[in-house]
């Protein structure tokens, strides 16, 4: 069952090949939780770096929270994942070897109330992959269309 607080990015499952996902906490202020848990944010643009051996997400937006006063947050800040060290330290390595990526995929609030992450270890999609995956959707579509008819 999907919950009406769950963001996903839609986009990354077309340009990547997922190879390897985590669930990693999310450093966050006050009212960037309360504007989470009304649904006000957008994974689309943000990606994964690493900055002296520690991960953060930029470019996640979360809007304003609307009732926030002069310590509301910058909608666009870089954030802190949460990660063990022994994940931290093995996603750098495979992001440094390989021509890989780290891509935010889903944000939630997990059943104690914290916010998470899905952050996906993805290789990117050839041009022939696109056309593949939308080759197959519109020939899953066809057929829901004809189940549907009988």
């Amino acid at each position: 069952m999907k919950s009406p607080r769950e963001i996903i990015n839609r986009k990354a499952k077309f340009e990547y090949h997922f190879v390897q996902q985590y669930d990693a906490g999310i450093m966050l202020t006050g009212t960037e939780v309360k504007s989470l848990r009304l649904g006000n944010a957008n994974l689309s643009d943000a990606y994964c770096l690493f900055k002296n051996g520690e991960l953060f997400i930029k470019n996640m937006y979360i809007a304003e929270y609307e009732h926030g006063t002069v310590y509301n947050h910058e909608s666009r800040r870089e954030r802190k994942l949460l990660l063990k060290k022994s994940e931290l330290k093995k996603l750098e390595r495979k992001v440094k070897e390989k021509s890989m990526t780290i891509v935010p995929y889903k944000l939630y609030f997990s059943d104690r109330g914290f916010a998470k992450v899905t952050i996906v270890l993805a290789r990117g999609k050839s041009a022939y992959d696109k056309r593949d995956t939308i080759r197959e959707r519109d020939a899953q579509r066809d057929l829901d269309r004809i189940k549907k008819s009988y």
